[in-house]
């Protein structure tokens, strides 16, 4: 072996070494491997925990069956195994909590109705009593058959399920003791627990050591208060860094339609209080190392929010179409999943606190715990945007309703001041367009003049030349409808994402937050649907006219015949979109049009085109300095007539 060679191989140990070292893990990576293979432990433990208590339902049923056609031999062995499986299985500090008859309780103020189980200590359903489903069913939010909450956690080297033990009920209020619905009556406040105690040496349970989740339910709220104590768990509860919860649940139908922008999904916000999504349309799901604040599982107008006072260490989000539900069940939504990590220390007496937000995704109410909550509603959240809709629509909107009147009335209102604060933009508009209609004429003779393509530099200097010598900009028309996209956008997003809207009728919608309905189709039609829209229809109809109407008014040429069919053919294609949209936000656009058309009859009345003909011939008639623009535009036309000179 040569030098060189030596020389090789020694950097390449040392490149390696360099590697390895550069790239090892720190000291909070490996803690999080390690709890990570340790959750992922605890996931397959857990897994055989539960299939040997599915085996010990089965073979308990089965010597019964065996011992008439067989022998006492056999009958035998059999008792044997599930003896042997029941060891297995109900060990443990917690061996004796493992059997118990389930009973449910009841925690309610005048909003919610929150069912409790002794199986497993969780909330199992929520209904808010203000609201009905779309068909006048009680709203529920999530059933017990379809939702679980369970804490994991190692106890006396066991992989222990909060989900398959049974807790017992603690009466914070004596007076209350032993009923199973406890109500806030004259009280401001309910607390209720739920405690899980280890086994004693003797034949009971040691009820001054628990695992408690402390339930605390206040007047008018629809937020309860959910704490999780460890009370002389130090030496069961094995240390770790996190305890990870499972939380999940199947949404159900609660609307007649989906709004594609208020589709279920999961909302987060992290520590910074930025609020993020995942998809409300595709399956999605994402693993967030870092510590957020709170999990939503949220559809159109309802949200299930666990928030923590400080923070969960991590969360692994799941959100997706079971297609085997989704063709059993006709109110199957979505099904949501999530795995929480809930930082934790092993004292003598350690709280985790949390709260669980169930209700309207309602902006005023989510608003006011300062929590972002209130981003769960698809308003739009771009910075404009949101600016637009909190501070002036949703003010407004309160404002009026606050007076009792008619949802319909109120949109109408809303509509007629929205379109006072933009007249002088209107006016502006119809202005432009009034001079641009004027020197029509003009414009056309300046094409005749210049037909050749070769000369179209020399048509747009001598039409740029009109408009400045008369003091018309055609960008002064543009301009105005730009600054009013950002309203009508705002718009377009609050109505169907208003609460306020859902179930109220007016003429002959009865749900302002849905589409209404003037005849059933008994088939549907493709980017149509199977009904007709009749506030759809007027909204269409009045943008067509509209836009014939506007083409009467504007100075148009021959340059871009596509756009004049164009204009005319978006309000055909708006047909299928908002005939299954919201019919607030259909009705809101034909008041919208019909308050324009009678903007034009008033500028028609009071702007008077003869003195504005004057105006412009005035205005010609003024020397007038060539602008920077213009002068590029000269010296651009001379170098191409010397271009072509030369060629």
């Amino acid at each position: 072996m040569n030098k060189d060679t030596i020389i090789g191989l020694v950097l390449i140990f040392a490149i390696m070494i360099g590697f390895f070292y550069l790239n090892k893990p720190s000291e909070e990576e490996i803690k999080e491997m390690e709890e990570r293979a340790k959750r992922e432990q605890m996931v397959a433990e857990q897994q055989q925990s539960r299939d040997s208590l599915t085996m010990v339902d089965a073979v308990a049923k089965t010597p019964a069956t065996i011992s008439e056609n067989t022998s006492g031999e056999i009958t035998n062995v059999v008792d044997d195994t599930v003896k042997k499986i029941t060891q297995q299985t109900f060990s443990g500090p917690f061996a004796s909590s493992y059997t118990g008859d389930t009973a449910h309780y009841i925690i309610e103020n005048d909003l919610v109705a929150i069912a409790i189980s002794n199986k497993g200590g969780r909330i199992t359903s929520v209904e808010l009593k203000e609201y009905k489903t779309y068909d006048s069913l009680p709203l529920i939010l999530f059933m017990e058959e379809s939702s679980e909450f369970y804490m994991q956690f190692f106890a006396g080297r066991k992989n222990v399920n909060s989900s398959d033990l049974f807790f017992q009920p603690f009466y914070y209020d004596a007076s209350v003791k032993g009923n199973k619905r406890l109500s806030l009556n004259n009280n401001d406040v309910l607390v209720f627990g739920m405690r899980l105690y280890p086994d004693s040496n003797d034949a009971g349970v040691d009820k001054t050591r628990y695992i408690e989740y402390r339930y605390t339910l206040k007047k008018d709220e629809y937020m309860v208060d959910f704490d999780i104590r460890f009370k002389g768990m130090e030496d069961i509860v094995e240390s770790t860094l996190a305890i990870p919860v499972h939380w999940s649940m199947d949404l159900r139908k609660k609307e007649k339609t989906v709004n594609r922008f208020s589709g279920p999904t999961i909302y987060y916000m992290n520590d910074e209080g930025s609020v993020d999504n995942l998809s409300e349309n595709k399956d999605s799901e994402e693993k967030i190392p870092t510590s957020i604040k709170w999990v939503g599982f949220k559809q159109q107008f309802f949200t299930s929010v666990l928030i923590a006072e400080n923070a969960f260490t991590y969360s692994d989000l799941k959100v997706f179409t079971d297609e085997s539900k989704e063709n059993v069940n006709d109110r199957y939504l979505r099904s949501m999943e999530g795995e929480i990590g809930l930082h934790y220390e092993n004292q003598d007496d350690y709280t985790i606190p949390l709260h669980f937000y169930f209700g309207p995704t309602k902006y005023k109410i989510l608003r006011k715990y300062d929590l972002n909550l209130e981003r769960q509603i698809p308003l739009g959240w771009g910075f404009l945007l949101h600016w637009i809709n909190r501070f002036a629509v949703i003010p407004i909107f309160n404002w009026l309703e606050a007076t009792g009147m008619n949802y319909g009335i109120i949109i109408l209102i809303l509509t007629i001041l929205l379109k006072i604060v933009l007249f002088p933009i209107a006016r502006k508009t119809y202005v432009s367009s009034a001079k641009m209609r004027l020197l029509k004429p003009e414009i056309d003779e300046i094409a005749k003049k210049y037909p050749k393509r070769e000369d179209a530099m020399k048509k747009q200097q001598a039409t740029m030349a009109l408009y400045k010598a008369a003091g018309a900009n055609p960008m002064s028309g543009c301009v105005p409808a730009l600054l009013q996209m950002p309203i009508l956008i705002a718009l377009f997003r609050f109505f169907p994402a208003s609460i306020e809207l859902r179930q109220q009728s007016f003429l002959w919608a009865d749900d302002l937050s849905s589409y209404d309905s003037i005849l059933e189709l008994g088939f549907n039609i493709p980017f149509y649907g199977d009904h007709v829209s009749l506030f759809t229809l007027l909204m269409t109809v009045s943008t067509i006219f509209y836009t014939h109407l506007n083409n009467q008014m504007m100075a148009s040429t021959n340059q871009m015949p596509g756009m004049k069919l164009m204009l005319y053919i978006m309000p055909v294609m708006f047909l299928g979109i908002f005939n299954n949209y919201a019919s607030g936000l259909s009705y809101y656009y034909f008041l919208a049009n019909m308050i324009t058309f009678a903007q034009m009859f008033v500028f028609r009345k009071f702007i008077d085109e003869d003195k504005l003909r004057k105006k412009i011939e005035m205005s010609k008639k003024k020397p007038k300095k060539k602008s920077g623009f213009q002068k590029r535009l000269e010296d651009m036309q001379r170098k191409q007539q010397q271009a072509q000179k030369k060629r």
